[in-house]
């Protein structure tokens, strides 16, 4: 998780109110499910939510040797709504929350999660303490050299945001020529923005709230930058829904990284051989109900893809 998405979580904590259309609300610093009528609605948004496609062929794994596997101890932090979080009721809620339980429903296996502070996942995954770890961790180079991982099961992509004034909706470096972007300085997004789209006039702000402000005062034409920071900033108060993504998602791994996955104690082969198997039963499963795409629309009504 980076230090500015946790930044960002820690501003929620503080008292900050998101709404997301639809599905989730954060008050007092806990998610809870609106009253909507949720099966209604996450069947009439499973057509137009915009779902990650599977993070490897669909070709069926060939089923592992289950024998002796009764129960998977899953590590996960509760800070990170709509991730991994408790809900109003002080019960343990979350997108990785409800993919775990669907992994040990696939594999007839009893689920067991152990809430630890973040700093401290990977030292009890590797002390024996848990079979894995599903918090959002991100692959990168600095964790491969202490876990292992199972195939991402998603990616943080960067986006586009414009106000739903502007016109032009195709995203490209000629349509974006000339155009004023903001984006955080000194992030992989600057980066990505100088290397791809070095006609746009690229304005960089230290603060993520300062490029957001100046989208919504017209200051600059469109804002660059992480997806699901941003979905929950549209669907905040503070956008006063002023703006919408437009083009994308962009998912360059050089940038933006390799995704999100569950994390096993190295050298671990048969548990991540498990999860993965699950991991693929759980995202090509056939119908809605207990599907991947159940519970991306579930937790996230409004796509970050």
């Amino acid at each position: 998780m980076s230090v500015r998405l946790r930044n960002w979580l820690s501003l929620l904590r503080a008292g900050l109110v998101v709404i997301v259309a639809g599905g989730l609300v954060l008050a007092g610093g806990l998610w809870q499910p609106l009253g909507l009528g949720r099966s209604a609605l996450l069947h009439a948004q499973e057509s137009t939510v915009n779902i990650p496609g599977p993070w490897r062929s669909a070709a069926r794994i060939p089923k592992p040797d289950l024998t002796g596997l009764e129960r998977i101890r899953f590590l996960t932090e509760a800070e990170y709504p709509p991730f991994n979080y408790y809900d109003q009721s002080g019960q343990l809620a979350g997108f990785n929350i409800d993919l775990a339980r669907a992994i040990c429903d696939v594999l007839a296996v009893q689920c067991e999660f152990q809430v630890q502070d973040w700093d401290d996942l990977i030292p009890v995954l590797n002390k024996g303490d848990g079979d894995a770890i599903i918090a959002s961790l991100s692959i990168s180079k600095q964790t491969l050299r202490q876990v292992d991982f199972t195939d991402r099961y998603y990616q943080t992509p960067a986006r586009f945001v414009a106000r739903v004034s502007e016109k032009l909706q195709q995203i490209s470096p000629d349509t974006l020529a000339g155009k004023k972007v903001a984006v955080v300085q000194g992030t992989a997004h600057e980066a990505y923005l100088r290397d791809f789209f070095p006609k746009a006039k690229i304005i960089p702000f230290e603060e993520l709230s300062e490029a957001q402000e100046a989208l919504k005062s017209g200051f600059v034409d469109f804002l660059f930058g992480d997806g699901i920071t941003l979905v929950f900033w549209l669907n905040g108060k503070n956008s006063e829904q002023c703006c919408d993504f437009r083009g994308g998602p962009y998912t360059e791994t050089r940038y933006f990284g390799e995704g999100v996955a569950i994390a096993v104690k190295k050298g671990d082969r048969r548990m991540r051989t498990i999860l993965n198997y699950a991991l693929n039963l759980v995202h090509q499963k056939k119908g809605f109900k207990g599907s991947y795409k159940e519970y991306f629309i579930k937790h996230f009504p409004r796509s970050f893809y």
